[in-house]
């Protein structure tokens, strides 16, 4: 089974060595989805949604909710934000249980734009 939770946060950034408008500093709305996957518990989770919350905000949106993400992430594309959020909230979801991983994260940079790492 897999669940799913959304997160927002706001960020600036600028992509550097890149000739387009993305190289100004610019700034988004994010939406982030993180899915966890893992066996039913008895009380019929697969993680306490409370529990994913908590995990996300301390480990990625307390982080760079209204930063700016370049002094925390070299070139912060779509994909590279998504392999840090990944590195950042892998090993504390499934420190949880051993039955649990993080299955999918998704990064939407604008309404129609995403990243998605998948493993």
């Amino acid at each position: 089974m897999t669940v799913m939770k959304q997160f927002t946060f706001d960020s600036s950034h600028q992509l550097k060595d890149y000739d387009g408008p993305c190289a100004n500093l610019h700034g988004h709305t994010y939406k982030l989805e993180v899915y966890v996957s893992g066996p039913l518990t008895k009380q019929g989770f697969v993680i306490d949604f409370a529990i994913l919350k908590q995990i996300v905000q301390e480990n990625v949106v307390k982080i760079l909710d209204h930063h700016h993400l370049n002094n925390i992430i070299e070139q912060p594309t779509a994909e590279n934000i998504t392999e840090w959020i990944w590195g950042k909230i892998a090993d504390p979801i499934s420190n949880k249980s051993k039955t649990l991983r993080l299955s999918k994260v998704i990064l939407w940079e604008t309404p129609t734009s995403c990243a998605i790492l998948e493993k």
